[in-house]
């Protein structure tokens, strides 16, 4: 659980829970003074009371499905009943309901303006109660008209808790949606990268099995036989390589160097390496053992029968990929998949949102190059 998720829960908490039960007490406390005690103005302090503990339990009402001029509505009868009943049962709790009052404005008035002159309001109506029950019928409990202003002071409060209640819900709403992004980009990072494997272990599949096909027409059945079998090797190296490049994907960076060098293996590839090899940011490793993968699958489809080679340069900031591979002694195979599905447009696309780059062109001996250059760190 993240911190502020737990205090939007401790808020929540607070709003449903906390905060009713304390304004339930203090109803259920002033009433009792004031029905047990000697008060100004009976019928009057009586009715007075109970508008105020109607407004008070209506604060409790989620107001936002209530329309801005009812909220004003509710909040400005709450801020008069309860400044008035200030001075008339000034030795009871009734105080605090004027004080609630202006706070209760500024949590729950969206605008801040309205909430700030129902907070005026309350303060003004306060400090006119308080001169004119002290005129009728002067008490020495009774408040001074200049202490009864600072009832409005609590709208300050409730401003700033419901700024904090919003900023919280909306960190938390960001924080959601940053999740579901996060999660929605990991799933189509994965099925790239397995659409990756895959196309390259079924390319390579279909040109052995096109291969034992042409054999087997030529007479030559041993050849085709074992053409079959690298085919099903092919296939059972391809499952494994899904399970790996999931593996992957979760546990962190290839060991590119060793990566590229079973590939190259597999591949009965030449593999050199050259600088210092060392750690790479999240996802070149990647970006390299699939551009290694479509360069040398593309040789073998449209130059069959050439060299290929794969060289690993390390820089102190970047690390480059060269795949070469010399002019077709043969004709293509045709109809032969679309190579592991990166492409030389995947290779760029993937490459500059790296911040690196991608090239490929023909050599000057009619064979085809393939660089990638990627930078190793933020």
């Amino acid at each position: 659980m993240t911190g502020s998720t737990a205090v939007i829960r401790r808020e929540r908490f607070a709003d449903r829970l906390l905060r009713p039960a304390l304004i339930t007490a203090v109803i259920a406390v002033t009433g009792v003074r004031i029905f047990t005690q000697e008060i100004l103005f009976r019928p009057l302090t009586t009715a007075l009371f109970f508008l105020v503990a109607l407004f008070a339990v209506a604060s409790f009402l989620p107001w936002d499905r209530i329309p801005q001029r009812a909220q004003v509505l509710l909040s400005g009868g709450y801020a008069v009943c309860a400044a008035t009943l200030l001075p008339l049962a000034p030795q009871t709790f009734a105080p605090a309901f004027a004080y609630l009052a202006a706070a209760v404005a500024g949590i729950k008035l969206t605008s801040r303006r309205l909430a700030v002159g129902v907070a005026i309001l309350d303060a003004v109506g306060c400090a006119v109660a308080v001169a004119v029950v002290d005129a009728v019928a002067p008490s020495p409990d009774e408040w001074p008209w200049w202490l009864a202003l600072s009832v409005g002071l609590p709208v300050l409060l409730g401003i700033a808790r419901r700024d904090r209640r919003d900023a919280l819900y909306n960190a938390e709403r960001a924080a959601e949606s940053e999740a579901r992004e996060a999660a929605l980009l990991e799933r189509t990072r994965i099925a790239r990268e397995l659409h990756d494997v895959l196309g390259h272990s079924l390319t390579g599949i279909a040109l052995q099995l096109d291969m034992a096909d042409a054999l087997t027409t030529k007479g030559r059945d041993a050849e085709a036989g074992d053409a079959v079998r690298r085919a099903r090797s092919l296939a059972v190296d391809g499952i494994g390589r899904m399970r790996r490049a999931v593996h992957e994907l979760r546990d962190g960076a290839l060991p590119l160097e060793e990566t590229l060098a079973a590939l190259c293996a597999s591949e009965a590839v030449p593999f050199e390496v050259e600088g210092i090899p060392g750690p790479t940011r999240h996802g070149v490793a990647h970006t390299l053992v699939r551009a290694t993968q479509e360069a040398l699958t593309n040789a073998a489809k449209y130059a069959p029968g050439t060299g290929r080679a794969v060289q690993l340069v390390f820089a102190p900031k970047t690390v480059t990929l060269v795949v070469t591979n010399g002019p077709a002694d043969r004709k293509p195979v045709p109809d032969v998949g679309d190579g592991s599905g990166m492409g030389l447009v995947g290779m760029r696309e993937r490459a500059g949102a790296l911040g690196g780059s991608a090239h490929a062109g023909p050599t000057s001996d009619g064979g085809w190059t393939v660089e990638v250059r990627l930078p190793r760190t933020d």
